[in-house]
């Protein structure tokens, strides 16, 4: 039995991680652009208790050409869309910050926190390329520098927003016609490099208090998040990575190719990369689902990791064996709890309630 339980989360994005997938998956493609085929991967996520399931998205269409899947839907409003159809799963999708307006993403957030009740998580990047800044034709693409710090200050303004109102600001008073306390509201008066907001936001304060705030480790103001995935691939890497930010929880990625077999696992990555020669960033394993059991608590271990983000090469198949038969061997190994224990996403990965920055403590 092992010391510690791991976070696990699962990416749930287009065919699969792999850009060959949509050529070997049983899933149609124009599947990909319906709620449904996000839920159906939700739901499984859901079923083996899951910490959160991502959805990248991207103000750029994928690269590769007319070999991979181009095109993608809005990862948060997806998320939204399945929400009500879950009960436990976090949601996490990826918003990039860049040409976003903080206000928008604070509300955006905030709403898919309501929608989930309270399971919503974001995971910030920036939007890099001239290709995305020629979108909007507003300013030129930023420095990778000035694009991660504006990420940041983003990170900043959201929580600040959330804060705006205190949990208590809606009374609903009907004999009064007062719906809520203006006192309790706040103006977060926020000025910073690349933002000025004076606030209050328009969405009352999430059910999480903060929605959970994720980003890459690979960024250099990744301080401050709740969540860290690292995208490092060797387990030096990770574990100098889990060093960088000891208030979060750090996940590794792992892009994974199961089979029942070493030999039958070696033969799908060989189809997949033949089809389409590729290097996944983060940790690969190809191997079997007894085999990833082992090793996950093992990297754990080894790097000071909490858990890992797991990209399944194609979907359905590498997640249904990563629920049927991984998640399985972690409990039986003492890895992975046996149920949910919270209804939060927050809860699920360990995280208190954030306390509200504008909020008067009584008798202070």
């Amino acid at each position: 039995m092992v010391s510690a339980e791991l976070h696990l989360g699962v990416a749930i994005d287009g065919a699969g991680f792999h850009p060959a997938a949509w050529r070997v998956s049983a899933a149609e493609p124009a599947a990909l652009f319906t709620s449904g085929h996000y839920l159906r991967y939700a739901k499984l996520a859901e079923a083996a208790s899951l910490d959160f399931v991502t959805l990248d998205d991207s103000l750029a269409l994928q690269s590769g050409g007319e070999g991979v899947v181009r095109g993608r839907l809005d990862a948060l409003l997806t998320l939204s869309a399945i929400a009500p159809a879950t009960s436990r799963i976090g949601l996490v999708p990826t918003v990039t910050t860049t040409h976003t307006e903080p206000f928008h993403v604070s509300t955006s957030v905030a709403t898919l926190d309501y929608a989930s009740r309270g399971r919503a998580g974001v995971l910030a990047v920036p939007s890099p390329t001239d290709a995305e800044a020629a979108h909007f034709g507003r300013r030129p693409a930023p420095s990778p520098q000035d694009g991660e710090a504006e990420t940041a200050e983003v990170l900043d303004v959201i929580t600040r927003l959330w804060d705006s109102w205190e949990d208590d600001a809606i009374v609903r008073d009907a004999a009064t016609g007062r719906f809520i306390d203006r006192e309790k509201l706040h103006y977060v008066d926020f000025e910073g490099r690349f933002f000025s907001v004076k606030g209050p936001s328009i969405t009352p304060r999430p059910p999480q208090g903060h929605p959970v705030t994720a980003v890459y480790g690979d960024s250099p103001h990744a301080v401050g998040a709740d969540l860290v995935i690292t995208r490092a691939d060797h387990l030096d890497a990770v574990r100098a990575a889990a060093a960088r930010f000891p208030g979060a929880k750090v996940l590794a990625t792992v892009s994974i190719v199961l089979a029942e077999t070493e030999q039958g696992a070696r033969d799908r990555q060989h189809e997949l990369d033949a089809l389409v020669p590729f290097e996944p960033a983060g940790l690969s394993f190809v191997g079997t689902p007894a085999q990833l059991a082992a090793d996950l608590p093992r990297w754990a271990a080894e790097t000071g990791v909490a858990g890992f983000h797991l990209r399944p090469a194609v979907l359905p198949d590498d997640l249904d064996l990563l629920a049927g038969e991984v998640v399985p061997a972690l409990r039986a190994a003492g890895a992975f709890r046996d149920a949910y224990r919270g209804e939060t996403l927050r809860e699920h990965l360990g995280l208190g309630r954030a306390v509200n920055a504008y909020a008067v403590t009584p008798g202070a």
